[in-house]
Parts: C-alpha cells; sequence; structure tokens
C-alpha cells in the first residue's frame, strides 16, 4: 500500500504527459511510436535501476556514462577476436571491476564517492578512448546475436532491450524489496553508525551496490553498441545524469534509505516521455536541458520537503 501511494503521483503525471503530446503531437500514441519510446527508455532504465541502489545508501555513481562507452568499446573490439561468449564475459569482467574499485574505495577509505566515481569516470573514458584511436569501431556483419541485442524485436513486436529491460528490473526489484540485502541497504541509507552497530556488513554491501551498478552500466553498454552498429568511444555522455534524473524524480532521496525500484522506473519513463515528446514536438535542444533541469530541481525539492516533515 505504501509503494502504491508512492508511485500514484508518477502514474498520474505519465498520463498527463501522454495526454499534453497527444495533443501536440498527433501521432505520440502510435503503437510503432510508444513501442520505439521504450527502446529508447531502455538503456536509461537499466542504468537507473543500479543507480538507485547506490543512491540509497547515500552513494552516488558518476562513472556509469563513461564505463557505457568503455564496456561497449572493448566487447566490440573484442568480437572478431575471441568470439560473442569470449568479448560478452570480458566485458561484464571489466564492468565488474570498475564497480569493485568504486566500492572499495567507497567502503574502506574516508574519500567521498563523487570524488572516487568522478576519477573512474575519467579513467573508463581515458581507457575507451584508447581503443581505434578513438574512432567508432563497427560491429562486424557476421555477430548477428550481438546485433540482435539492440536490434532484435520478440516475435516481432517486442524490442529485445525492452526485455532486457524489464528482466533488470524484476531481479533488481527483487533484490531491494524482497531479500535482506535489500533490508540492509535501506538500514545503511537510513542511519550508516546505526547500521554497522546492528551487525550489518557494511563493507560487503557497500561494495556489492557500485558493482550491480557497474554490471548494469556494462550490459546498457552492450545494448548502446549493438543499437549504434558501433563502438563509439565518446559515447554515454550525460547518461549518469539522466539516470540520476531518473531515480530522483523517481523519488529516492539523496539522503538515502528512501526509494523504491518502481518509483525509479516510472521515473526513467517520464524522464524518456519528455525527451521524445519534446523531441519530436520539434523544441529545440537547449529548451529540452532546461526542460530536464527544472523537473530535476523540483524532484529533489519535493524531498527535501518530504524529509522536512519527516523530521
Amino acid at each position: 500500500m505504501k509503494t502504491v501511494k508512492q508511485v500514484a503521483p508518477l502514474l498520474a503525471a505519465i498520463f498527463v504527459l501522454l495526454a499534453v503530446f497527444r495533443i501536440w503531437v498527433p501521432q505520440f500514441l502510435s503503437l510503432d511510436n510508444l513501442l520505439d519510446l521504450a527502446q529508447q527508455i531502455a538503456i536509461n532504465a537499466v542504468l537507473a535501476f543500479g543507480m538507485t541502489l547506490v543512491i540509497l545508501i547515500g552513494g552516488i555513481d558518476l562513472s556509469v556514462g563513461a564505463v557505457v562507452a568503455l564496456i561497449g568499446t572493448l566487447t566490440v573490439w573484442l568480437l572478431p577476436r575471441v568470439g560473442l561468449g569470449g568479448a560478452v564475459s570480458a566485458g561484464l569482467v571489466a564492468a565488474t571491476v570498475f564497480g569493485a574499485v568504486n566500492g572499495i574505495c567507497a567502503a574502506r577509505t574516508a574519500m567521498p564517492p563523487f570524488i572516487i566515481t568522478l576519477a573512474t569516470m575519467l579513467i573508463a573514458r581515458g581507457l575507451a578512448l584508447r581503443f581505434n584511436e578513438g574512432r567508432p569501431i563497427a560491429v562486424p556483419d557476421s555477430q548477428e546475436a550481438f546485433l540482435a541485442l539492440g536490434n532484435a524485436r520478440v516475435l516481432g513486436i517486442v524490442p529485445v532491450p525492452v526485455m532486457v529491460m524489464v528482466a533488470a528490473f524484476v531481479v533488481t526489484a527483487v533484490l531491494l524489496h524482497r531479500t535482506r540485502f535489500g533490508q540492509h541497504l535501506y538500514a545503511i541509507g537510513g542511519n550508516r553508525e546505526a547500521a554497522r552497530y546492528t551487525g550489518i556488513p557494511l563493507a560487503r554491501n557497500v561494495i556489492a551496490v557500485y558493482v550491480a551498478c557497474s554490471l548494469l552500466a556494462g550490459v546498457a553498454g552492450m545494448i548502446h553498441a549493438s543499437q549504434l552498429y558501433s563502438a563509439e568511444p565518446g559515447s554515454g555522455q550525460n547518461f549518469e545524469l539522466i539516470a540520476i534524473a531518473a531515480v530522483v524524480v523517481g523519488g529516492t532521496s539523496f539522503a538515502g534509505g528512501v526509494g523504491t525500484m518502481p518509483g525509479t522506473f516510472l521515473g526513467a519513463i517520464i524522464i524518456g516521455i519528455l525527451d521524445k515528446g519534446l523531441n519530436q514536438a520539434g523544441v529545440h535542444f537547449s529548451l529540452q536541458y532546461i526542460v530536464r533541469g527544472l523537473v530535476i530541481l523540483s524532484a529533489v525539492y519535493l524531498d527535501v520537503q518530504r524529509r522536512s516533515r519527516r523530521q
């Protein structure tokens, strides 16, 4: 019941936005357009699910956009050399390493997560640009399975990225809302010192959260490279900001300890509708940035007001 109450305003916002863009862009609610919208939302949603876990414990991960670029580039570069299985495995291992570095530094040192992940963002971006001297790397035509990851449709209707998004949502939602691990994350975000004194393995949980966030960024990177039919070492710019926007709009508090995975899912949908609707309406991209900023500012303001009332 509490979750329903939390997501009700988000559902109302989605219906309002759909109604507005239906008037503004007559074809906005066509099936093809909605499926295309869902495919565009998929990458941001996958990133946002991982980001939710991190923000829930009071952390932040600015490296996910660069990890998208690095893992996409690494995987495509390896495809003709080691095959699909080896390339995907190597990409996931590399993503795990970045997540582990973020998590270990956040759990074992006094460095703030903002600085840690800012540094690993620069490292990941630099490593991505080392491949092929920063030039795009085309996905070989023979790699049909990899290209299907970002472009195929199940039963000719549902895009594969949407299926990946749904699977990621189910896994992260179950972890967060139905396991002891999820309970620990809420406790850590609510009061880290109290969680430590109650015996919760703080370091292990923090590391696990950052690894999960980076792994999901790696998956998003592979989807993105597949959709582009090439690895773009400079891709993923501002992806972390869009993911954070979805998390904040979805009701997760930057202070930690408050948030839901369904809320993040709906937040990603809201951001996606805004982006696609404004694009199709012909709104200048500069105004789109302004609208996105105002939405984030409003969401953070509402969160601050909610926390003030609770206190």
